[in-house]
């Protein structure tokens, strides 16, 4: 996850931060699926992912809940 938002440098961002990054991205996501440009979608994209990528390296070891798990998985 190299390429950063210049503005807020994803390994840069203390917890609290990624945490409220993720939110509002998680909250504008719909939108921009429906009504974003290509480049927007694109943007979405690679934005969630190196968010969520930045968190699971942080939380490898995040508590699973067990209503979240899928028989057989």
């Amino acid at each position: 996850m190299e390429h950063h938002d210049d503005r807020h440098p994803t390994q840069e961002l203390s917890d609290e931060e990624l945490l409220e990054h993720l939110g509002q991205l998680y909250e504008t996501r719909l939108d921009t699926l429906r009504h974003g440009s290509q480049d927007a979608l694109d943007n979405s994209d690679r934005r969630l992912r190196e968010l969520e990528g930045e968190y699971l390296r942080r939380y490898p070891e995040r508590e699973v809940s067990p209503e979240r798990v899928r028989p057989g998985s």
